[in-house]
């Protein structure tokens, strides 16, 4: 079974962001809950746009949101 290459830091931030909830995040970039949620737990992927909407809700680069990791390797200490 592959393991997941992309991973986000999406539910940290929403939390840093004075918890706000997936439905809060979701209606700001167009998506819904569930959408987010599926997001978060690295299940699907967000289109390009999408990713970059996410990121700029939190003002953040996008490398500071999602992370690549080819092969499934852990993200690097420190990110």
């Amino acid at each position: 079974m592959p393991t997941e290459a992309l991973t986000n830091e999406v539910r940290l931030l929403r939390f840093l962001a004075q918890d706000m909830t997936q439905a809060e995040l979701g209606q700001r970039v167009g998506l819904t809950r569930q959408t987010i949620a599926v997001i978060e737990q690295g299940r699907y992927s967000p289109s390009l746009e999408m990713a970059f909407r996410i990121a700029d809700v939190f003002g953040k680069r996008l490398d500071e949101v999602f992370h690549w990791n080819p092969g499934g390797t852990a993200p690097e200490q420190g990110r």
